[in-house]
């Protein structure tokens, strides 16, 4: 016998713990609607463990969260690190202290563009097709996903804080730090829904991942999070001005090293609500309707 519990028996014993009377038919969507708010709690910890107990069992699947951070933070302090440092009116070490909190928006992204790889590939592999025949709530299928990868992003937020104070980053405010990585969990959180979206409606994990760099490479080096945009062309300072991303960094800055916050963290807030309001119920429909 294995001494660790499957993520299958995880989740069957769960469900077995579920009163009959919450169990409904398969994709009956009217049914699913009166499960209780506390069958959909169980089922989504339920699952949160079974996606857990798979990263166990293939800590690859780690290796972005892990490495990706690292790799990141040295590349851009020690290959832009002086000469922007020097536009920003000092060295390297001025550098660390604007792009560090700036990354954190660069986590964001990257983490939410993987749940959107790692939800097709369910789908290819056919674990969809057995959760969506479990009478079960099945927007708890796509909150258990959230919950996991905002896992992900503390992660890999606190590898690349901890690489950024090894390479000289100064942490003025701790309390604003939490505030800053809260801010960064709730912006990816909504970034996350749009993946899970394409997740469903893209035919691969494939067309997912490229669909992603064409959305990610432009919001990310078209904003603040790099460099200052004071340099930049006039027509691409306008499109700084309404990327989320840019707000969300300077909202970051401001909370750590210092500087005007309000403005930029009601941004980054409303962004957030209309994304999550606008996606999170698109992804739970195609989720449910998906043939």
């Amino acid at each position: 016998m294995s001494p660790h519990p499957s993520p299958t028996t995880t989740l069957n014993e769960a469900l077995r713990a579920t009163p009959d009377s919450t169990l409904t038919p398969p994709l009956n969507l009217e049914a699913d609607s009166r499960i209780s708010l506390r069958s959909h709690i169980r089922h989504t910890g339920a699952l949160v463990r079974r996606n857990l107990l798979w990263i166990r069992q293939d800590p690859e699947s780690m290796f972005d969260a892990v490495l990706m951070p690292i790799v990141f933070t040295l590349l851009f302090v020690y290959v832009f690190g002086g000469s922007i440092g020097q536009a920003l009116g000092g060295g390297q070490d001025q550098y660390v202290q604007y792009v560090v909190p700036g990354m954190m928006a660069m986590m964001s992204m990257n983490i939410a563009m993987a749940v959107g790889t790692g939800f097709n590939q369910d789908f290819q592999n056919g674990i969809m097709d057995r959760f969506r025949t479990l009478p079960i709530g099945q927007g708890s299928v796509l909150f258990a996903k959230i919950v996991v990868e905002l896992m992900r992003l503390l992660i890999a937020t606190t590898i690349m804080m901890i690489v950024g104070i090894l390479v000289g980053f100064d942490i003025t405010n701790w309390p604003g730090l939490f505030a800053a990585v809260g801010l960064t969990a709730l912006f990816g959180t909504s970034i996350m829904w749009i993946f899970l979206v394409l997740g469903v409606v893209m035919k691969s994990a494939q067309a997912v991942q490229g669909m992603g760099f064409l959305v990610l490479m432009p919001l990310q080096f078209g904003s603040s999070i790099f460099a200052p945009t004071q340099s930049m062309p006039g027509w691409l300072q306008a499109f700084t001005d309404y990327n989320p991303l840019s707000s969300l960094a300077d909202s970051a800055r401001g909370l750590m090293v210092g500087g005007p916050v309000t403005h930029d963290v009601w941004v980054t807030v409303i962004w957030s609500a209309v994304l999550t309001l606008v996606m999170a119920p698109i992804a739970i429909h195609k989720f449910r309707t998906k043939n």
